[in-house]
């Protein structure tokens, strides 16, 4: 038996990468079914101020595909307490580079009320979506 039921994390999941397969792979140690949200485009524009670099069809569809994954979903907002309440999950799992965030910790207060556990996972060291574009760029540079 696992610790939770229900598992809830989200992402862009831009540039799919091994930090990204670590979160996937941790939550669902931890969960006997764990959804997933992936951030709509429109999302990523609004509080990234930049279109992802695959569409949210496709990453959707890559998340999808991975066996750690039961349920893909559209992450339309940041408002995890809403997205609590429409999945009914017992358990958030995210990156420890959230901890102490404004978004995470208002969070945790609200989740604490209603017994959902945030469970903070390390940030894969020397992997990014971000680091990767870098490297593309310079890379296109370079040729």
């Amino acid at each position: 038996m696992k610790q939770h039921k229900i598992g809830y994390t989200t992402g862009v999941f831009d540039l799919f990468h091994v930090g990204h397969l670590n979160i996937l792979k941790r939550a669902k140690e931890q969960c006997e079914f764990l959804i997933v949200g992936v951030s709509t485009d429109e999302l990523v524009m609004e509080y990234k101020n930049r279109k992802p670099v695959i569409p949210y069809a496709d990453r959707a569809e890559i998340i999808e595909g991975i066996k750690y994954v039961d349920m893909v979903v559209p992450q339309v907002n940041r408002d995890k307490f809403s997205a609590w309440e429409n999945l009914e999950f017992d358990a958030m799992f995210v990156g420890d580079d959230w901890k102490g965030s404004p978004l995470f910790s208002e969070v945790e207060k609200r989740f604490k009320q209603v017994g959902v556990e945030i469970v903070y996972f390390p940030y894969t060291k020397g992997v990014s979506t971000t680091e990767l574009k870098h490297q593309i760029q310079v890379k296109e540079k370079v040729i």
